[in-house]
């Protein structure tokens, strides 16, 4: 933000004091980020539109109105409690049939694993097609102080976008390395690893069958069998109230979080974590579970 600030000679540093709440005035600090802020208001309405979900969609005019300031706090009005209720059962819905898509997460780690591929096969010295940015990353290592205090890496990496990713995966379909051509073609022939996903964790004797399964099919050196087999865990905090609060304001003047409202038992629930254990592995090892 400080390098974007420097280009528009200073023009942005009063979105940035309210963005990181040094304005005095907090309650725009809330508006832009906070458990019930304008940005989650936004995402959840326009992905629920495009994504056809409509359990996604909130009534934001609505919560809005209800919008209040008491002592420098952002608060809702207590009326307003059922339209709160509505915003927190959408975007719980909204994490799990589209977000954390048992679809999406099987190609977002699918993804995750071929760039760690990539990088791997860089560091032994084997060249890699791909645009210029993107090669210029796969081959070099920059710790997260370098983005912070070097400038020039951050130049060079805003010049990535998915098209070097995307463009770069096609050409890795002819890789002469299993893993990397295997990996992309699946991306790129929409053929994802099929995905369980399950309240507990797995048991140890399902990753080790299904490891040496995919070791035996496609000749996999040990450890190389985990590009194949994902196993990992998503949560899903619809409400959390560690990280800020979405307090009502009562008609006698009084705060409470909404968490706390008695009759509340949805609210209650939605401020629980959920959390849900998956494994990813090549389709047709299916009959293995």
């Amino acid at each position: 933000m400080e390098v974007l600030n420097t280009a528009h000679q200073g023009a942005l540093t009063l979105a940035i004091d309210i963005f990181t709440n040094n304005y005095p005035k907090s309650f725009l600090h809330q508006l832009i980020s906070s458990q019930l802020d304008m940005d989650r208001l936004d995402y959840l309405r326009r992905d629920s539109f495009y994504s056809g979900v409509t359990e996604g969609s909130v009534n934001s005019e609505r919560l809005l109105t209800m919008l209040n300031v008491k002592d420098d706090q952002l608060v809702v009005d207590a009326k307003g409690i059922y339209s709160v209720e509505k915003f927190l059962v959408a975007r719980r819905l909204m994490y799990w049939q589209v977000y954390m898509h048992k679809t999406v997460l099987s190609a977002e780690f699918m993804l995750v694993n071929i760039l760690k591929r990539a990088k791997y096969l860089a560091n032994e010295g084997i060249e890699l097609p791909g645009t210029i940015a993107l090669r210029h990353f796969l081959n070099a290592d920059y710790s997260w102080n370098e983005f912070e205090e070097n400038p020039a890496v951050l130049e060079k990496f805003v010049l990535l976008d998915d098209y070097d990713v995307m463009s770069a995966i096609k050409d890795w379909t002819n890789h002469s390395d299993i893993i990397l051509s295997e990996l992309s073609k699946r991306v790129t022939d929409r053929n994802l690893l099929k995905i369980r996903l399950q309240a507990t964790p797995f048991a140890p004797e399902v990753s080790a069958r299904i490891g040496e399964a995919i070791k035996s099919q496609y000749g996999f050196s040990h450890g190389e069998e985990q590009y194949m087999y994902i196993e990992a865990k998503v949560k899903n905090h619809a409400y959390n109230n560690k990280k800020g609060h979405i307090n009502l304001l009562y008609k006698d003047g009084h705060i409470s979080d909404i968490s706390q409202a008695a009759d509340q038992m949805t609210i209650k629930a939605l401020s629980e974590p959920v959390e849900r254990h998956f494994i990813c592995f090549p389709r047709e090892l299916k009959d293995l579970l």
